[in-house]
């Protein structure tokens, strides 16, 4: 049966014990029995004010518990979710918006003058809602709070599709973001397919109920990262359509002491992290912090969209030796590639991945990689895959392409292929640097800096050079205390990797490397090198 996100809720939320925690902000909690009320309210209020099936709506805040109740009632009432970056410009927004064809906006208050002054330029845009602080909202919106109270709090009863949309919008390292539209029901079947592995599962909206009637509400989760990247969004999703708890995060920036606080207090089970840029301020404050929190809860902790260093991995079991560390290759339009797992007494070196089940490698002439053959490959992902990039027929039939009679999503990853099968990832093609002729990956001349004992963050870029075509070129992040010596550190890459991969320059960053979600920031890389050189 084709699954669809807001007949799972519709299944789900009545069976489940009503006072149960949804979510968990701060001192705030909504139980389920009012985020099923609310969101049931807000779907059935958006399609009063026009919203349509199909319809964009685009949730513009931080982490907190509007912004999963957003994309619920979006659900409920059919509309086609639209994740919005906080971070970015207005002019940035505005394309966000214009791209999406949104219908719908649900904004936070703290966003209102940047709403304010895009707004006439969003005729397309027919309701704004506005989550307020302080009660205040904008002269053009309606209040988030008043929409999800009017009303019974009854389910809508419409039928769905399996086919209705699902948009993460991700960014790359050249162009503007792009809409990548998953239907419903292969987002679910990925799921499903993982679950089957650990025995039978329900297949049909009734066995849900049956189900979640009998083992009550599963999971208990804190999403690190901004529910506005995939990372964070998709594991948040997956436990609330479990009836699961998700507690988010206060501060604006992120904060590795308020997190474990959260964690001491309100016992998750699992967390979810962005590689070292979140894993190596929590092992710090750890270490720094010896027996301050109880993080005894944690049986999991789940990373994706970087790599997440052996290293860092390896600190956070000697706190928590219970925890399995689960480190996820994938992206938004390829979710499952390959993963990593690492419990206490085991060992897995930074960028080795087991091959997901749906994933092959194929060289430059679309053959397969064989396993220990030393040939580069990229990374292909077979069905189910998104349907493409929403408005960019052109890109879509670069990264969706038929190989052999399947369609495979390939974003451009490259790793070589190990004799047991595993993978050695190597980076985006989209980032090699081509230097006297020779590839150099940036991912990997990172890791082999951010081992140095000086070093807390590494981004390596390639910039033009009359001699080189392209020259290696390291920006760092210096550990509290550090100086920077660029010989030293080109020793010590040298003793991992081969020469003509070993920076030509280092420099210190002027500014920060990574975006909310954790992932690399190589135009503000690139843009820290040229300022110094």
């Amino acid at each position: 049966m084709p699954w669809n996100f807001g007949d799972i809720l519709d299944a789900v939320e009545p069976v489940l014990p009503q006072d149960h925690p949804a979510f968990i902000h701060g001192a705030r909690t909504v139980t389920l029995g009012q985020a099923r009320a609310a969101t049931n309210n807000l779907a059935r209020a958006l399609i009063a004010r026009g919203a349509k099936p199909g319809d964009k709506i685009a949730i513009y805040m931080r982490n907190r518990p509007e912004y999963l109740m957003a994309v619920a009632a979006g659900w409920k009432a059919r509309l086609t979710h639209v994740n919005v970056n906080y971070r970015y410009t207005p002019e940035e927004v505005w394309y966000i918006f214009d791209n999406s064809d949104a219908q719908t906006v649900v904004y936070a208050s703290e966003f209102r003058d940047a709403v304010t002054q895009i707004r006439p330029r969003l005729p397309k845009v027919k309701t704004w809602v506005e989550v307020s602080e302080d009660g205040a909202i904008a002269d053009f919106a309606e209040p988030f709070e008043a929409l999800a109270a009017q009303g019974d709090g009854s389910a809508l009863d419409i039928q769905r599709s399996g086919d209705d949309q699902f948009f993460i919008y991700t960014g790359g390292t050249t162009g503007m973001p792009k809409g990548v539209m998953w239907a419903h029901d292969d987002l679910r079947e990925i799921t499903l397919m993982a679950a089957r592995k650990m025995g039978s599962v329900p297949e049909t909206l009734e066995e849900l109920a049956a189900h979640a009637r009998t083992v009550g509400p599963q999971g208990r989760i804190l999403p690190a990262p901004p529910l506005m990247h995939g990372t964070g969004l998709l594991t948040g999703m997956g436990v609330m359509l479990s009836g699961g708890t998700v507690i988010t995060l206060e501060g604006a920036r992120f904060d590795a002491e308020e997190l474990l606080d959260a964690v001491d207090r309100h016992k998750p089970d699992s967390l979810v992290i962005v590689g070292d840029s979140f894993g190596t301020p929590i092992l710090n404050a750890l270490n720094a912090n010896p027996g301050r929190w109880d993080v005894s809860s944690i049986r999991m902790i789940l990373s994706s969209g970087v790599m997440w260093s052996y290293e860092v991995k390896q600190g956070m079991l000697e706190h928590m030796p219970q925890a399995v560390l689960s480190d996820a290759f994938s992206s938004s339009e390829a979710l499952g590639m390959g993963q990593s797992m690492m419990a206490k007494g085991m060992e897995v070196q930074t960028a080795k991945f087991m091959l997901g089940e749906r994933c092959k490698v194929f060289d430059e002439h679309d053959q397969p990689v064989a396993p220990g053959s030393g040939v580069p490959g990229i990374v292909a992902i077979g069905p189910p895959n998104p349907v493409g990039y929403y408005k960019d027929e052109e890109k879509t039939a670069r990264t969706f392409r038929i190989i052999g009679g399947v369609r495979y999503s390939i974003p451009g990853d490259w790793c070589v292929v190990e004799a047991d099968g595993s993978l050695t990832l190597l980076g985006r093609g989209s980032a090699c640097i081509n230097t006297a002729g020779e590839k150099v990956f940036p991912e990997e001349v990172e890791e082999a800096l951010k081992t140095h004992p000086s070093i807390e963050d590494a981004l390596v870029i390639g910039l033009p050079d009359e001699k080189w075509g392209q020259s290696v070129t390291g920006v760092v992040r210096l550990v509290e205390g550090g100086a920077l010596d660029e010989e030293a550190l080109r020793s010590h890459v040298r003793k991992s990797l081969a020469g003509y991969k070993t920076p030509k320059r280092i420099v210190v960053a002027d500014r920060n490397l990574r975006a909310a979600n954790g992932k690399a920031d190589y135009p503000a890389a690139r843009a820290s090198a040229e300022s110094q050189l």
